[in-house]
């Protein structure tokens, strides 16, 4: 797992579709939707931490830039 897309593939496995229309909230909600899939057991702690981290990583530009 390396992008956002990724992520996205991930959950869309799970029947998990995200999008408000706000870029960070979109990644707020798969965040959300990753930890509960992991507190489920259903993906590894790998995947869980990778998914993680390129969600946060790209919230974090996204408000580095003023873009919301």
């Amino acid at each position: 797992m390396k992008t956002i897309y990724d992520v996205q593939q991930l959950l869309k496995k799970y029947g998990i579709i995200i999008y408000i229309g706000d870029r960070i909230a979109d990644l707020e909600l798969m965040e959300e939707e990753v930890k509960q899939l992991y507190q489920s057991n259903l993906i590894e702690p790998k995947d869980y931490q990778m998914a993680i981290l390129l969600l946060r990583t790209e919230a974090q530009k996204l408000k580095d830039n003023g873009n919301r």
